[in-house]
């Protein structure tokens, strides 16, 4: 299985159905990878390779079952999982050892994948980093460090996606902690429409926002493994039908704060799908949607001070200086104003609605440019607020390097419960951008 690295989800998981390989053996090349390349990169909260051996020889035992069946993941360290610690990304947490599985950890587990482990998070899921470096780039080319964010809050579960130590990974995204991990470490990021997979066992910290998706190598692998988990028909993917896609080009108000990198990024998507046969209009965000970064903003304080209220008069000096500034922010927000954002974000989404009447997808930016370089910050949420509180799906795809050769890409959105036709757009612009390689 030297080949691990470079076979697909779905590749590797039909190998396994036909016993061509074992579990133990696909789990003992994840593990070699893991321990190759996991002191420069520091992608796992906790990693224990005999455990992970032995449910890949439980698995061997049985007859394959499930789509994942023997299959390596990696689980966001905000999930509950019943035989590994569970911090959340948190001092106060150190020794936590939840009695059950997250549902989702549990369907993986009942559709046979093999829990690698636990992938750092930030804390409690917001923006004060944890220890995971950028693997796309670690030093320079004296050899001396040079370290960049691999975005947040699943910097984690991306950067292990990105080096070949799993195929897929969880990720959560409240913010864009997703799409943005995805676009600085090159992986796809898919968020998908807003309450597809349930959020049980996972620490809450915007129930109104909190979404389940996944980080993988591809569009196909992404829409496989949450097809897998949700039942629902997102896999195979169905021909997106270019000649009659309508495809929106949506800059967003926040189009100041996009890079060149950004800007050159949607213009090489827009212009290869059209290439493909797609048709491009230009669409502007209607009147309404304006304020709804704000919107979520305070969405996401007044509800993550409520969720933490425990943690706040059992454990104030655990937090950090960054969390705690966020719950005073989020304690601050009156009732009054969470309801306006709350109606604003229910007016927006009806308007965004009427949107895809005339268009089918829309192409926006995925982050403002590369990842920064340095880990004292996750890169700022700016393209991915928006979406993310009006509940679309949205697939980050990557589309190679800007001109500082980190990784860079954009987003396509999709109508809410729209999740097949928005992974089938994303599918052909990452078959069109590999052609032209």
């Amino acid at each position: 299985m030297n080949d691990f690295p470079d076979l697909s989800l779905q590749d590797l998981a039909a190998r396994l159905a036909r016993r061509e390989v074992s579990a133990e053996t696909v789990t003992r090349a994840s593990i070699a990878r893991i321990e190759e390349i996991e002191p420069a990169v520091h992608a796992w909260q906790y990693f224990d390779p005999a455990q992970a051996i032995a449910q890949a020889r439980r698995l061997d035992a049985q007859a394959p079952g499930g789509a994942l069946h023997g299959v390596p993941i990696g689980v966001k360290d905000l999930m509950d999982t019943v035989d590994m610690p569970t911090t959340y990304g948190s001092p106060i947490y150190a020794a936590h050892q939840p009695q059950m599985d997250a549902s989702c950890v549990a369907a993986s587990r009942s559709a046979g994948a093999v829990i690698m482990g636990k992938t750092v998070t930030t804390e409690f899921a917001t923006f004060h980093p944890g220890a995971t470096c950028n693997p796309q780039r670690t030093h320079k080319a004296d050899g001396t460090p040079q370290l960049h964010t691999p975005g947040g809050s699943s910097s984690g579960s991306a950067a292990a996606v990105a080096c070949g130590m799993v195929p897929v990974a969880f990720g959560t995204q409240t913010a864009g902690s997703i799409v943005r991990p995805a676009a600085y470490c090159g992986v796809v990021g898919y968020k998908p429409t807003f309450g597809m997979l349930p959020l049980a066992g996972i620490k809450p910290l915007s129930p109104s926002l909190d979404t389940v998706g996944v980080l993988a190598r591809s569009v196909g692998d992404a829409a496989f493994f949450i097809s897998t988990l949700s039942h629902l028909p997102l896999s195979p993917l169905p021909a997106a039908a270019p000649a009659r896609l309508r495809l929106g080009i949506c800059r967003t108000p926040h189009w100041d704060r996009a890079s060149q990198a950004t800007r050159t990024a949607l213009e090489r998507a827009a212009s290869l799908l059209e290439a493909s046969g797609a048709r491009l209009s230009d669409v502007s965000v209607p009147d309404a949607c304006t304020g709804l970064n704000e919107a979520q903003m305070t969405i996401m304080g007044f509800e993550a001070a409520l969720a933490f209220a425990p943690e706040s008069q059992a454990s104030p000096t655990g937090f950090s200086k960054a969390f705690e500034k966020f719950i005073a922010a989020g304690s601050a927000v009156d009732g009054t104003a969470y309801f306006a954002a709350q109606e604003l974000a229910a007016t927006a989404r009806c308007a965004l609605t009427a949107i895809f009447n005339d268009v089918d997808i829309l192409l926006a930016p995925s982050t403002e440019g590369e990842a920064p370089a340095g880990l004292e910050a996750t890169g700022d949420p700016v393209f991915n607020r928006m979406w993310t509180l009006l509940g679309n799906p949205c697939v980050h795809v990557p589309l190679g390097t800007g001109a500082g050769g980190m990784p860079i890409g954009v987003t396509l959105i999709g109508p809410r419960w729209g999740d097949v036709q928005t992974l089938a757009a994303a599918d052909l612009l990452e078959r069109s951008f590999a052609k032209k390689q």
